[in-house]
Parts: structure tokens; C-alpha cells; sequence
């Protein structure tokens, strides 16, 4: 639907097939989080899962645009625009907690930078600025009229901007910690039962693929509505939905309970329980 300026919810034909596929993978994934959520009880994993839950969401919407071109309705347009946009910084919120529970687990908070006191509290203030800003931006964008638009995107680019930043700094310190660690290591490190480097390593990866995702969109939103990464449909599922699929799924095979469980009322000191599912053994 042709909005003045030239503004269009999509300029291309939504393709069923891929949001089908992607409803399905991110549901699937989100059943296996629930699952291992339930019975791990690590509460502090849930912003992940509802992640993963609104990223199927977004693809349903995709799903109802593509029956409705090329007169696309406001309300399905809306909900994977904005879903699309939010849910990876639902990641990062996850991925800032875990960095906290492998520094508590291995008894190395006076190798970090940030305390870790403060660590989950500064880096989740962020991301909840960051997530704020982009539902801000992403509902002034779905407006579609000429002054919205354009704030919406420029809304939208300041939201992207914080959560690169947020992790690179996040990076930074998690890359220090663990150098400091390996120059430095603690009983609690050499343990056979703690794999708290393979889990560096899972956060290392994921924050990358969630970097590079944020940065093409940063581009997308630079270029604007008519912009070539916006006028391919390519792009959406090869930098956003791929990368976001991968980045959860990883989580799945290589779990946070392989350092601590997070049940309730549970002293973050003691001894880790043993991995729950495969790929949480081992350094």
C-alpha cells in the first residue's frame, strides 16, 4: 500500500514459504528453550525465550501479508516490523546474565572490570534503553506518512546504535575477563564439571552474529524505505532471521545450565550443577 513520499510497507511480495519456515524453526526452538527452561530453572534465561517467541510472531505477521499483496494491511505489517525489530535485544539482555553467573561460577569477580554487581544492571539498563527506543522508532515507522517515517527511522538508527555500542563494550570486558582468568585462574576454573570457557566462547559467537545483524540494519535504516536492502527480501532472512536462528539454537545444544541452574533461593556460590543436554560438558 503506497503511502505519500513514496513510503511502502513492503516492496516486494512477502514470500509465504520463508515465513512459514521460519514460524516453524523459531516455534521449534522456543519449545526446546520452554523445555529446558522448566526443567533447569534458569529463570534469568527467560528474556531469550520470550525472544524466540516474538521472533515467531513477527513471521507470522509476514505470513498474513504475504495473502493480503499488494494491499497490505496496517495490523500484520505492524507486527513483524516491530517483533522483527525488539526481539534481539531480548537476546542480549540473556547473553549480559550469563557473563555474570560464569564470573560468580568460577569465583573471578575481582578479574573482571565491571563488578558484578553492576555488570547485568548496566549492560540490561541498556538494553532495555535500546529496546524502548526501537519499538519507539518501529511504531512511528509502521505510521507510514511522511513525517513519521522519516523520525521513525531516525529513531530507530539511535536504538541500533546503543546496542552496538553495549556490546562492544560488553565484548571488551568479557574479552579482559577472560585473559585475566587465563593468566590468573582460580580453583573453581580448573574444575573438569565447570565448561565456563566453552560458554565464553557461545557468548563471544552469539553477541558476533547479533553485532552483524545490527549493523546491516543500521545500513538498512540509513538507506531508508527504498533503500536496496529494504527492496530485497534476501536480506531479512539471511542478516536477521538466520543469524537470530542460529544464535538461539546454539544456546539450545550448548545450555546455561551447564553453570548454574538458577532455581530459586539457590546460593550462586555453590557447585554447578552437571549439563542438562548435550554440549554443556566440557571445557
Amino acid at each position: 500500500m503506497a503511502k505519500d513520499n513514496g513510503f511502502k510497507y513492503y516492496r516486494y511480495d512477502p514470500s509465504l514459504a520463508a515465513a512459514a519456515l521460519f514460524t516453524t524453526i523459531f516455534l521449534l526452538t522456543s519449545l526446546l528453550h520452554i523445555f529446558q527452561l522448566i526443567r533447569a530453572r534458569t529463570w534469568y534465561f527467560t528474556p531469550l525465550v520470550i525472544g524466540c517467541v516474538m521472533e515467531g510472531i513477527g513471521y507470522v505477521g509476514r505470513i498474513l501479508s504475504s495473502h493480503q499483496s499488494p494491499n497490505w494491511a496496517l495490523g500484520p505489517y505492524i507486527l513483524q516490523s516491530i517483533f522483527l525489530l525488539v526481539a534481539p535485544a531480548l537476546f542480549a539482555a540473556s547473553i549480559y546474565m550469563i557473563l555474570g553467573r560464569i564470573i560468580i561460577a568460577i569465583n573471578g569477580e575481582k578479574f573482571s572490570l565491571i563488578k558484578k554487581k553492576w555488570l547485568t544492571k548496566v549492560f540490561v539498563t541498556g538494553d532495555v534503553l535500546s529496546f524502548l527506543v526501537l519499538s519507539s522508532g518501529a511504531g512511528l515507522l509502521a505510521g507510514g506518512n511522511s513525517s513519521n517515517s522519516t523520525l521513525g527511522q531516525d529513531v530507530i538508527l539511535a536504538g541500533l546504535f546503543i546496542q552496538i555500542i553495549a556490546f562492544g563494550i560488553f565484548i571488551y570486558v568479557a574479552i579482559l575477563f577472560h585473559r585475566r582468568m587465563l593468566a590468573h585462574p582460580t580453583y573453581e576454573s580448573t574444575q573438569q564439571n565447570m565448561p565456563w570457557q566453552r560458554h565464553l566462547y557461545v557468548l563471544y559467537f552469539v553477541s558476533l552474529l547479533i553485532m552483524v545483524r545490527s549493523v546491516v540494519r543500521v545500513v538498512e535504516y540509513i538507506q531508508g524505505n527504498a533503500g536496496y536492502i529494504l527492496s530485497h527480501e534476501v536480506f531479512l532472512y539471511i542478516f536477521d532471521g538466520t543469524l537470530m536462528f542460529v544464535a538461539v539454537a546454539v544456546f539450545n545444544i550448548v545450555h546455561p545450565s551447564g553453570l548454574l541452574p538458577g532455581r530459586k533461593g539457590q546460593n550462586e556460590e555453590h557447585v554447578p550443577m552437571e549439563p542438562i543436554l548435550i554440549g554443556s560438558g566440557g571445557k
